[in-house]
């Protein structure tokens, strides 16, 4: 299968909240209680039994006041840190550009949480595991539309081939930065490049995005540089373990003869 994207056009979004619904219909997740935290949003962050929300930001510049909404959800990089985090080879990738958890081989132990520069995988405590947005990859695999994107009734969310949906993403900014020069896409190199692509109105900042999002150093370090050395000198001291035992057993026989060959001279002199 080839790869897949998901192109967020926030010029079009009216907040209306359908995707999040179709999200918990679709996966059959339950009803949350929530509150109005600012303006409409009621959703403060993902959870167990969220794996999509609207943010609504409002930024009053220029005498004008701009709506920023946003639909969160997990951005399926191309490069995950939850999946370099994972420690039981639950999280995997797919052709199509999609990051998911086996949740037969997650054991809760959270690192994904922990590591992913936006805050996505959340954790069970009780059956201690991992969730988050699968993308629909039931419904991608048999040529469905994503239930966010079949239900977006302004136009909002489109899905279709990678290259085709960029051609697409980046003829719609060169439209919208006519009214929004601050206009500019986020997803297409970041994290090496993601299968959800946003068109921001303003600077990620404004949406509380991270600029330039990384897996945390401290991930890079243990997993590309500690680990591989470990392995190296965890390797050499087994290979020097056991060319020791050769070593002695070769000792231990050059020894055995040497000691067959004495005797053997010894009772040669004896009988003479």
């Amino acid at each position: 299968m080839t790869k897949k994207m998901v192109f967020v056009d926030t010029s079009k979004c009216t907040g209306c909240k359908a995707c999040s619904v179709a999200c918990k219909e679709w996966n059959e997740l339950p009803a949350e209680k929530t509150q109005l935290l600012t303006s409409y949003q009621t959703q403060k962050n993902f959870t167990t039994k969220t794996w999509t929300y609207m943010t609504f930001i409002e930024k009053y510049e220029d005498q004008k006041m701009n709506w920023l909404m946003r639909k969160a959800q997990c951005f399926h990089c191309a490069y995950p840190a939850c999946m370099k985090a994972c420690s039981s080879g639950a999280i995997s990738k797919t052709e199509s550009g999609y990051v998911l958890i086996d949740q037969d081989k997650c054991i809760g132990c959270g690192y994904c949480a922990e590591n992913c520069p936006f805050g996505v995988p959340k954790v069970d405590p009780i059956a201690k595991k991992s969730f988050k947005c699968t993308g629909c990859i039931d419904r991608v695999e048999n040529n469905l539309l994503p239930a966010c994107v079949h239900t977006c009734q302004p136009g909002a969310l489109g899905f279709g081939e990678r290259d085709a949906m960029l051609t697409q993403a980046k003829k719609r900014l060169a439209e919208v930065q006519k009214t929004h020069p601050k206009s500019q896409l986020y997803g297409e190199k970041e994290m090496g490049g993601m299968t959800y692509l946003y068109l921001l109105l303003d600077s990620p900042e404004a949406y509380g995005l991270p600029v330039n999002p990384a897996a945390p150093l401290s991930l890079t370090i243990w997993k590309d540089v500690i680990r591989p050395v470990g392995s190296v000198a965890v390797g050499g001291a087994a290979a020097a373990v056991v060319l020791g035992v050769f070593a002695n057993l070769f000792r231990g026989n050059y020894r055995s003869t040497d000691d067959d060959s004495t005797n053997h001279a010894h009772s040669k002199k004896g009988g003479k």
